[in-house]
C-alpha cells in the first residue's frame, strides 16, 4: 500500500487498440466537463427532486444500460471481484454512494459560486490523503501546480478582487460541500486499490453498489413524503446526470488516474470553474472579463506544472 500513485502503468489487454483511453489529460478534461455540467444541472433541480432518491436513480440507470456490455467482462473478472469485494464496497460506497448523495444534499442549501470556491479543495485533500493513507510524495512542480491552479480559481470566483472573497457567506450546506469533498479525495487515493478488471466490469459493480447503497435511504425519502416532480425537462436533467457525469465521467477519471496517479490528476478538477465560466457566457450570455481570462491562463498553467512527470519534475 506504500507504492507512489504517480506512475504510469500499462493499458488493460483490451484497451490496446483503443490510444484515445491512453491519453489521460483529455480523459481527465473529459471527466471535469461533465461534472461542470453536473453542478449546473444539480443547483437547477435542487428543491424539485428528493436529493437521495436522484442519487440512487443517477447509478440504478448505469446499471441497467451496462448490463448487457458489462455481462461478458464480469464472467472474466467475477474471481477478482470476489476476492477484493471490501475494496469494491469502500469505492462504491465512497465515490458512488456517499459523494453523489452528500453532493445533491449540499446544492440544495448553498450556491454554484460557493461550490466552486470549495471544489478548489479537492486536489490540496487529495494530495493530504495520498500521504496520510499511503505515504505518497509530492513534488515541487505538483504542489507549484496546485498553487498556482488554485489562486486562478480564486482569482475567477472573486472577479480578481479580493475584498470579494471576503464577503463570501458560508452555511451549513457549505459544510456538507467540504466533507464531500474530502469523501471524493479519499476515493481518488483509493483507487489504486481497485482489483485488475475491465473498465466496464468496474463501472458497472461500481453503480450496483451505490444503487444498494442509497436505495435504502432514498425509500426513507420516499416514505417522508419526498417526491419527483416530473416533466420533460426534469426526465432531461435525470438522463444527462445518470450518463455523463456518472458513467462517461467517472470512467475517463478513473482511467485517467490509473495512468497518472491521484496527485497529478487532481489539479485537472480546477478546469470546472473554466467550463462553468464557458457555459455562462455561450449559453446564459454573460460577459467574459479580463478576471476570467487571467484566472484561466493559470489554472492551465498550473495544471501543466502538476501533470509534469514527476521523473521531470525533480
Amino acid at each position: 500500500m506504500s507504492a507512489s500513485v504517480d506512475r504510469e502503468v500499462a493499458p488493460e489487454p483490451g484497451e490496446r487498440t483503443r490510444p484515445r483511453f491512453a491519453n489521460p489529460y483529455l480523459l481527465l478534461a473529459a471527466a471535469a466537463l461533465f461534472w461542470s455540467g453536473n453542478h449546473i444541472v444539480g443547483r437547477a433541480i435542487g428543491g424539485h427532486v428528493p436529493p437521495i432518491g436522484v442519487s440512487t436513480i443517477r447509478w440504478l440507470v448505469p446499471a441497467v444500460l451496462l448490463w448487457p456490455w458489462a455481462r461478458p467482462h464480469l464472467k472474466r473478472d467475477w474471481p477478482a471481484i470476489r476476492r477484493h469485494w471490501p475494496a469494491m464496497l469502500w469505492l462504491g460506497l465512497t465515490g458512488g454512494a456517499l459523494f453523489t448523495a452528500l453532493q445533491y444534499i449540499g446544492l440544495q442549501y448553498t450556491s454554484a459560486l460557493n461550490v466552486s470556491v470549495l471544489n478548489s479543495l479537492v486536489p490540496v485533500l487529495i494530495v493530504g490523503t495520498s500521504a496520510t493513507l499511503f505515504r505518497d510524495r509530492i513534488s515541487p512542480l505538483q504542489f507549484a501546480g496546485i498553487a498556482v491552479s488554485s489562486l486562478g480559481v480564486l482569482i475567477i470566483i472573486g472577479h480578481g478582487s479580493a475584498q470579494a472573497l471576503l464577503q463570501l457567506q458560508f452555511n451549513g450546506g457549505d459544510l456538507i460541500i467540504v466533507f464531500n469533498m474530502l469523501v471524493f479525495a479519499v476515493y481518488a487515493a483509493c483507487l489504486r486499490l481497485r482489483p485488475p478488471m475491465h473498465a466496464l466490469s468496474f463501472i458497472f459493480v461500481f453503480a450496483v453498489l451505490s444503487t444498494l447503497l442509497t436505495a435504502p435511504f432514498a425509500a426513507v425519502e420516499f416514505w417522508r413524503g419526498a417526491r419527483f416532480e416530473i416533466d420533460w425537462p426534469m426526465l432531461a436533467a435525470i438522463a444527462y446526470v445518470s450518463i455523463f457525469p456518472s458513467v462517461v465521467a467517472f470512467m475517463a477519471w478513473n482511467r485517467g488516474v490509473e495512468l497518472i496517479g491521484a496527485n497529478r490528476a487532481g489539479p485537472f478538477l480546477h478546469l470546472v470553474p473554466i467550463y462553468t465560466a464557458v457555459f455562462g457566457t455561450t449559453l446564459l450570455g454573460e460577459r467574459l472579463a479580463v478576471f476570467h481570462v487571467a484566472g484561466f491562463g493559470l489554472i492551465l498553467a498550473g495544471v501543466w506544472l502538476a501533470s509534469v512527470r514527476p521523473s521531470t519534475a525533480s
